[in-house]
């Protein structure tokens, strides 16, 4: 069974539980209503139109200044890039399915020959004792924060400050993948400026949660994004303007950054129906942000024909995406957004009803 009739059938349905709604132009057109046509576009990284964001995610992010960048890629890439010349050091240590690792088709390696050393189990989040065991001597260590391949885990808030001491007392700097940052706010309770001071360098998104066109945030102290920006130069990321992106994210961030303890909350009580269902666990069980996985006991070839048969029954789609882990198993991603507040709690009961009875059958 081809997976093209999967997402055909789950864009299908009335109602979809993940996202924002369908990425389309109507993010931009939403986005631009609210902007003056005699709005001053940004030229080659300057101008009031880029600078003024900059500022703006700065302030937000508790950090001296800020660079836009058009991708998260290239952000990352450049601050350990950074940090590496700086320390004289060509080792950087990342978990094992960082994005950095298993995404970016060995940019690291082949763009800047830094060399990955890879801290802890696949299975888990990086802790304290992988750090303190590290026998490497590195420029930098970056944390995601949440590890998204293992269904946005999260260390607790006392190790990221044991973590950040260590690497102080050590002159090892801090880069957080906060790609989404915003996302894990309600749980730590904290600010993002708080979380972002255990950090020597910042990256964040505005796809993700913000739900904006695409870019991405590095910040930092003066002297390491002025660094950023000859480097974005380098890499051609100094496009004659980035309004598009800086607009969305703009207009996006304002409008559902106070969304998040939300998107956790909803995150939870769909986690609830998932495990009450016989052969699926969520990873993490309880979420620590908008998101988790959905672990099937069950191939991949025996869970597709249910989910299509759920969807045109119900008009309520779970996921456009299965993925085999082997033979025996298969998951998907959640990621909660504007759309699951729009779903009829009576319909989203019968809906689960019926997978529950549908997976006892098999």
């Amino acid at each position: 069974m081809s997976s093209n009739s999967l997402i055909e059938a789950f864009k299908a349905t009335k109602y979809q539980l993940g996202g924002h709604g369908t990425r389309n132009v109507d993010v931009l057109k939403e986005a631009f209503e609210a902007v003056s046509s005699q709005e001053e576009s940004d030229l080659y990284g300057t101008g009031n139109f880029i600078e003024a964001f900059e500022n703006k995610m700065a302030a937000y992010l508790g950090k001296e200044t800020a660079v836009f960048f058009p991708s998260g890629t290239m952000a990352q890439q450049i601050a350990l890039r950074i940090w590496c010349d700086q320390k004289g050091i060509n080792k950087v240590a990342y978990h094992p399915l960082s994005h950095l690792e298993i995404h970016e088709e060995d940019g690291l390696r082949k763009l800047h020959h830094i060399e990955p050393i890879l801290l802890a189990d696949k299975t888990r989040v990086i802790e304290l004792d992988d750090v303190l065991n590290m026998n490497e001597n590195i420029a930098c260590l970056l944390l995601e924060l949440p590890q998204r391949e293992i269904g946005g885990q999260l260390p607790d808030y006392e190790t990221l400050v044991s973590i950040s001491q260590f690497c102080r007392e050590n002159g090892i700097k801090l880069q957080l993948d906060g790609a989404r940052l915003f996302e894990i706010l309600p749980y730590y309770n904290k600010t993002a400026a708080q979380i972002c001071d255990l950090f020597d360098s910042v990256y964040v998104s505005f796809y993700k949660g913000i739900g904006g066109l695409a870019g991405a945030i590095l910040a930092g102290e003066k002297g390491f994004t002025e660094e950023a920006k000859v480097w974005k130069r380098r890499h051609g990321g100094d496009l004659i303007s980035l309004y598009p992106y800086i607009v969305t994210a703009d207009y996006y961030f304002d409008k559902r950054i106070h969304k998040m303890g939300q998107y956790h909350e909803d995150a939870t009580e769909l986690a609830r129906l998932y495990n009450d269902c016989p052969g699926i666990t969520t990873l993490p069980e309880v979420p620590v942000s908008n998101m988790f996985h959905v672990h099937f006991s069950h191939s991949k070839e025996l869970i597709e024909p249910i989910l299509l048969d759920l969807y045109e029954q119900t008009g309520i789609g779970l996921s456009g995406h299965l993925r085999v882990i082997d033979d025996q198993l298969c998951y998907f991603e959640v990621s909660i957004g504007d759309q699951y507040a729009g779903v009829p709690k009576r319909e989203l009961e019968v809906a689960f009803r019926e997978l529950a009875k549908r997976l006892k059958e098999i």
